[in-house]
Parts: C-alpha cells; structure tokens; sequence
C-alpha cells in the first residue's frame, strides 16, 4: 500500500509543511485532528487514489511540518492561509476538501472563506461551528469539551501527556475507539513518534490556546452555498450527536451519515464505511 505514497514538502504562507500523496487527477486534500497527523487518512489515501490527487499534509505544528514557536501563529486565519497555498502552489484552482477534528474546523473555515476553491467539503466528527458553539453552552457538551481548559494552562498539559511515554495519547485513542483493534501498537507508537518531535506536543495545545480568541464561538455564519457531506461516529465522546441537529441550516446542500458504534475515530474505525458515503457522495 505504502509502496507508492510519495513523502513531499510545499513551502507556503511562509512555513515548510509536509504530506503524502498518492494518485492523479482532481485535488482531494485531507486535513487531519488533534493528536493525529498525515498518518490518520492511512485508510483512506490509497482508496481515493484510484481517481485523485491525494494529498493528507501534516497541519502546521505537527510531525514532519513546520512549528512556529509562536503561540500566535497557531490561529485560524493562519491555518485557512495554509490549505489557500497548498492548494495553490499545487497548481489546482479547486479541490475535495476533507477534515476531521480541528481539520474539520479548518475545512468548516476555509469553505466558508473560498467557497470557490471548494468544489465538495466532507467533514468527520466536527460541527458547524455555529453550532459547536451552541453546544459549548450546554453543561453536557462542556463536560464533553471540559480537556480543552486543562490545555489553556502553560506547561502543565505538555508534562501530562508525555508522562509514562505520552500514555496519555494511548489512552485517547484506545480509551475512546469502541473498536479497539482499529489501533495497531504500530498504529500508536506512530502518534508518539510524531507527538516526541521537538515543538511539535506545544505546537498541538497552541490550537486550543487561541480557540476563545479567534471568533470561532462568537461569529455570524452565514448559509454556506458548497455541497457537504458530514460523517458522524455516534459514539463520539468528545463532541456529542446532538451537535449535528440543525445542521441543514446553515449548509444548502448537505446530507449526513450517522455510523454507529463507532467512536470520534470514525475514519480509523469504520474506513470500509466512511470510504463507502465519500466516494457515494463524490459519484453525485
């Protein structure tokens, strides 16, 4: 599988940032979550391959991507810029774009800022952010979102992670995934390795360091015009279904696929299903 994936890196926006990629043809861009990297698409890549330009990058900060030690180059203006200039210095004028996790928030950003660059959005695991934010006022859902304060603390989340050889990403991923053979030892031992790259467990927790200051609860949003697809593992711990609800309101052309018993991971645990709904909804 890994036989033809090609390692690259693109300099843009004024950092280095490095991905994979596989196959020819139309863009499908891939934006990864937290504490993941290129890696978490490792199921979806080769698929999508068969008719596309895969590109999985590492997001600025993580692995083998540049890592600012500025805590405030790690904003979302900064991350929009980021996907415009791969996008760009690729030499494609529009792309698939698919995000989970804070890769969803960022595709969720960047649709709404270059619809045009957009030619379809795919989503896993992250709401609108109109309506994350509704659910950060919610007791539930701040329970839910309650690690995203112990990050806001200097120091202190860096030193927990690492302890007992960064344990703590183990337990995130083994811990949530209600498939648990979803994970190798190989498969974690990777996110440690990515995680242990000087700056690059900081570089992480600064995304959650600027979350309250960059207008990602508080804006307006508007009806977005790009046609969605959300994919949603029910089981997901940290961001609960209800989030979902009323989508529709805010996208124009969007449809939903719930996977149950199956984790926030949704692409790691179901990727014969998830690789089912994208490529059903590319066909369309």
């Amino acid at each position: 599988m890994e036989e033809t994936w090609q390692h690259e890196c693109i300099h843009t926006n004024g950092i280095n940032l490095h991905y994979v990629t596989q196959g020819e043809g139309p863009l499908m861009l891939m934006l990864h979550g937290f504490p993941e990297f290129w890696y978490s698409w490792r199921k979806q890549i080769p698929e999508f391959a068969k008719d596309h330009k895969v590109v999985a990058i590492d997001l600025r900060g993580y692995n083998d991507s540049d890592k600012p030690a500025d805590k405030e180059a790690y904003v979302m203006a900064e991350f929009v810029a980021d996907v415009k200039g791969v996008i760009e210095e690729l030499g494609y004028d529009r792309c698939v774009l698919v995000g989970h996790d804070w890769g969803g928030a960022i595709a969720w950003n960047f649709a709404y800022a270059y619809p045009n660059l957009v030619e379809k959005l795919i989503i896993l695991n992250l709401p609108h952010p109109a309506k994350f934010a509704e659910g950060l006022r919610t007791p539930q859902q701040l329970l839910r979102s309650s690690y995203m304060f112990l990050f806001q603390l200097p120091i202190v989340p860096e030193v927990l992670i690492q302890l007992g050889d960064y344990k703590a990403l183990e337990s995130a991923f083994l811990g949530m995934a209600v498939n648990k053979a979803a994970f190798t030892q190989q498969d974690i031992d990777a996110y440690k390795d990515a995680f242990a790259k000087r700056g690059a467990l900081t570089a992480a927790l600064n995304y959650y360091r600027n979350i309250f200051k960059q207008g990602l609860t508080s804006q307006d949003w508007s009806v977005l015009d790009v046609p969605t697809l959300m994919i949603w593992g029910e089981s997901d711990t940290a961001l609960g279904k209800e989030l979902t609800y009323g989508t529709e309101a805010y996208v124009r052309d969007f449809q939903i696929k719930y996977i149950p018993n199956c984790s926030h991971w949704v692409q790691q645990e179901q990727p014969q299903l998830v690789n089912q709904y994208i490529r059903e909804f590319l066909s369309k």
